[in-house]
């Protein structure tokens, strides 16, 4: 079945039967596996177009020839041809020489941006939500892109619907398609077929791809896949494409383009200045234009993808996906972490800790009692001689066993008849057993506070006695210690008949009973997410509880992580719902727990702590968790528990769920974005270096320090691999002993554009330094020769070594000055590569350089290595200015 036979086709006017029978698949099966083996490849992925294509490589090679100052040298290049052509020289080799580095250039561009965006769709893969699909029979999950039409798509609450089907099965299905239809309540969907001419919205026999199911669960027959969806539709009218570029990688382009005018401008200014002093017009237009592009650190964004892209792997072998780019920035600016209390902060599995009846007795024949009754009134079963159930059910029936009684003994000794299911709204079940002796008896289980009011008596010894009012208010006092003791607590009651009770009749059936006792259980807190509670309060970040739990508890558990302390506050959702904006904004400040919470309070959490100025994380897994993770700053998603829709609402996912590995995720994007600062650091002083080189030699009325090729030679060799070497240095140890970065902090705070101009003259001066030795020791009647190698080598190697200096603000020798191998290994290219064009004959008749002797090599190397001790220098003043000003505070 192709997609051509099935296109424009009234799925919705027509009967099940007849959408199966013309897709040819089977309600009751589905596909085969070799069936829609062979349909996804006629037919191909379900993807939207702009999803599954890859810019062509020399697309992109070719794009990289598209900026201004590129087109500018090229020109540049192909007038200094013509010119040494219509003069009748043969010397071509600055025109070849300048086109060869523009090409090097572009493939280095290309090999850059092809790196990242395979990093981003690795990325985006291990982020793309699953479908669960009937083939052969079976229920299996697939990813959302094979899924093929014909395929019989199983639908559940927090699913993700990835294509267009007809509904075959609906079980009170609703969806959330408010981003294709604009309905922006869920609809409900049925089977009925409807007439051909109902509007989009209003079919409600067909879901659609891209919304989510928010309620209920059913079956529907894939009708379209990818671009013949009805959002690809809409995709191919709008011809989208991801727009990968974030906050910083905009402000870095702005900040490009201004250093680029302020080039532009200090390269005419030079241009003017060397016609003032009558060099050759054309010699001062290629070298303007050969300083401008060394100067614009045109390729910053990409090497910002790059850091990126790469601190997105890395941190994906940390359990962190990260769905979204601009979520890397911000982990570093983490003021609050608002967190959920079960799987995240505890182990999510329940033990029970704790045995007891009203009396606090130690009754070992009550206690086994009490185990029976839970064993008894009890959904898990075995697999494997392991029990599985609900967390709370496995547990009691785990604590059951512990105590010599095994569940399925029990049941059988007394087997199960009838129930009565827990709901929410009841917070009970019940069970009904036979005696063996022709009567019967009922089970009940639940919320202690529901069951006190329910039973009429309790067990003394082997008697039945009046549950009066002092024995229930010891029995509260029993079940406050324990929840205060960050215990769950289920009671148990029983009621025995004579004949078989009506089970419809529920609220009579569960009433009269006996009180037998109640079971404290804990979902024990993860070992290490004390220690990440206390890294985030060492980092400045405030971590929060979000929980649906009891009050006592959520406290307790908070108390032993050390969310909660001292002077803190608990806020219920009860008592959210009556406050005002501006009261839980005030209320928030001192609240490190909220209690008893539903889905929609979170939302107003998040912007209460948002409206201080903090940037707030916030975890979710369900469907109504969806919002606030939209809401918040950096939304994170469960991996294992989450639902498709709290993932596509998501900025990152925790694959293990645990809370720690949000600790660990910020630390890793406070190192991303140090490495990004880094990079910037290093380039534009490097380039910075380059003009005042040029422009201060033009001043005093020097010859040229450099020649244009040189120029262009230096920018190649010193622009990439150190810069993306930076990139990868590792996270500093000292990034979680300081503040989250304020939200409106650039990426030049704390002093560094300063720092940039000092170091850019600092390298300026040093290249300056070595061409006056070199012409006034050295050159002799070789016309500035020497001198401009001496400042060619030193220009290029102290960028190379300053990349060293940008490793940490701390002294250099304080860290592992070799730890980044990455570095020390863009350093040693960059060294050889300088040499080479110097030393080996053929290339120093290129680039116009004299090879060095021993002398003019000592001084080079004690030129280039100058930027270590002074920078240095520049450090300890700093922190001297630190501790002066810490003390002035004390």
């Amino acid at each position: 079945m192709t997609k051509d036979g099935c296109e424009d086709m009234d799925w919705w006017n027509q009967e099940t039967k007849e959408v199966s029978q013309s897709l040819e698949t089977f309600l009751g099966n589905g596909l085969s596996m070799d069936e829609a083996r062979k349909r996804l490849a006629t037919n191909g992925k379900n993807l939207l177009r702009h999803e599954g294509e890859n810019t062509g490589i020399m697309k992109r090679f070719c794009a990289q020839f598209n900026d201004f100052m590129v087109m500018l040298l090229l020109m540049a290049a192909v007038v200094s041809f013509a010119v040494s052509y219509l003069n009748g020289e043969k010397d071509f080799i600055d025109s070849v020489i300048i086109i060869a580095i523009v090409v090097l250039n572009a493939l280095l561009g290309v090999i850059q941006e092809s790196k990242a965006q395979k990093a981003l769709e690795a990325l985006k893969k291990m982020s793309a939500p699953k479908a669960v699909v009937l083939r052969d029979g079976k229920r299996r999950e697939i990813p959302s892109e094979d899924v093929v039409v014909g395929d019989i798509m199983l639908l559940e609450t927090g699913g993700y619907i990835c294509a267009d089907g007809r509904v075959s099965e609906s079980r009170s299905l609703k969806t959330e398609e408010s981003a294709i239809t604009g309905e922006s309540l869920a609809v409900e969907k049925d089977t009925k077929k409807y007439p051909k001419e109902t509007a989009l919205g209003d079919r409600k026999n067909m879901v659609l791809s891209g919304s989510f199911v928010v309620g209920g669960s059913g079956r529907a027959i894939a009708i379209a896949t990818g671009m013949d969806t009805e959002i690809g539709r809409i995709a191919d009218l709008l011809a989208q494409q991801d727009d990968q570029e974030t906050p910083l990688q905009k402000k870095l382009g702005q900040t490009g383009k201004t250093l680029g005018i302020g080039a532009l401008a200090i390269c005419a200014v030079i241009f003017a200045m060397g016609l003032l002093r009558n060099e050759p017009p054309f010699s001062m237009f290629m070298t303007s234009v050969s300083l401008a592009v060394a100067a614009i650190p045109e390729g910053l964004p990409a090497i910002v993808t790059i850091v990126l892209a790469i601190g997105m792997q890395r941190m994906s072998k940390k359990n962190t996906i990260i769905r979204r780019l601009p979520a890397v920035e911000t982990l570093g600016s983490a003021a609050v972490i608002c967190s959920d209390k079960t799987g995240t902060l505890t182990q999510n599995k329940m033990k029970v800790v704790k045995i007891t009846d009203y009396e606090k007795q130690k009754d070992e024949e009550k206690r086994q009692l009490i185990l029976t009754l839970f064993a008894l009134c009890n959904d898990c079963h075995r697999e494997k001689e392991r029990l599985v159930g609900e967390p709370t059910e496995r547990a009691l029936a785990e604590a059951a066993e512990e105590g010599g009684v095994k569940p399925e003994d029990a049941q059988e000794e007394m087997p199960r008849v009838g129930e009565i299911p827990f709901s929410s709204e009841r917070k009970m079940m019940t069970t009904l057993h036979t005696m063996g002796d022709g009567t019967w008896m009922t089970v009940t289980k639940g919320a202690p506070e529901i069951l006190f009011d329910r039973c009429s008596k309790c067990l003394e010894g082997h008697a039945q006695v009046k549950f009066d009012g002092s024995k229930k208010s010891k029995a509260r006092m029993q079940n406050g210690e324990m929840a205060a003791g960050a215990l769950r607590v289920v009671a148990v009651a029983f009621r025995e008949w004579a004949e078989k009770p009506d089970l419809t009749k529920g609220n009579a059936v569960e009433q009269d009973m006996v009180f037998a006792g109640m079971a404290g259980m804990i979902d024990p807190p993860r070992p290490e997410a004390a220690k990440a509670v206390a890294l985030c309060k060492q980092a400045g970040i405030r971590p929060v509880m979000i929980t649906g739990d009891h009050a006592l508890t959520a406290q307790a558990i908070a108390t032993q992580l050390g969310i909660y302390k001292k002077g803190d506050t608990c806020i219920t959702g009860q008592e959210l719902s009556k406050l005002s904006d501006e009261e839980l904004e005030a209320a928030a400040a001192q609240c490190t727990v909220f209690a008893r919470v539903a889905p929609e309070h979170k939302v107003r959490i998040v912007k209460a702590y948002q409206k201080d100025g903090s940037v707030v994380a916030m975890t979710g897994d369900g469907v109504n968790d969806a919002p606030a993770l939209r809401a918040a700053d950096i939304g994170c998603a469960m991996g294992k528990s989450g639902t498709e829709v709290a993932k596509g609402a998501s900025d990152m996912i925790l694959t293990d769920d645990n809370f720690a590995t949000i600790v660990e995720a910020v630390r890793e994007g406070r190192g991303i974005y140090d490495n990004i600062r880094k990079a910037v650091h290093f380039l534009l002083s490097s380039n910075i270096g380059e003009i005042i080189t040029i422009f201060v030699a033009m001043c005093f009325g020097w010859a040229t320090p450099l020649l244009p090729i040189q120029l262009l030679w230096v920018n190649l060799v010193t622009d990439s691999l150190p810069a993306i070497a930076l990139g990868l240095d590792p996270v500093e140890q000292d990034c979680m002993n300081r503040p989250p970065r304020p939200r409106e902090t650039t990426v030049f705070g704390g002093g560094m554009g300063s720092k940039i101009m000092v170091e850019g003259m600092m390298i300026g001066m040093l290249a300056l330094l070595a061409f006056g030795i070199g012409h006034v020791y050295f050159d002799g009647e070789k016309m500035y020769v020497t001198g401009r190698t001496m400042a060619f080598a030193v220009l290029s190697i102290s960028q190379l070594v300053h990349a060293f200096n940008m490793r940490s603000e701390h002294s250099l020798f304080a860290i592992r000055p070799f730890g980044n191998l990455w570095l020390v290994g863009a350093f040693m290219m960059g060294l050889l590569l300088q040499v080479s064009v110097i030393m080996a004959q053929p290339l120093a008749t290129v680039f116009k350089v004299a090879p060095l002797g021993v002398t003019e090599w000592l001084i080079v190397a004690a030129l280039a290595l100058l930027p270590l001790p002074i920078v240095e220098l520049e450090k300890w003043k700093d922190r001297l200015l630190e501790r002066r000003e810490a003390k002035k505070q004390i």
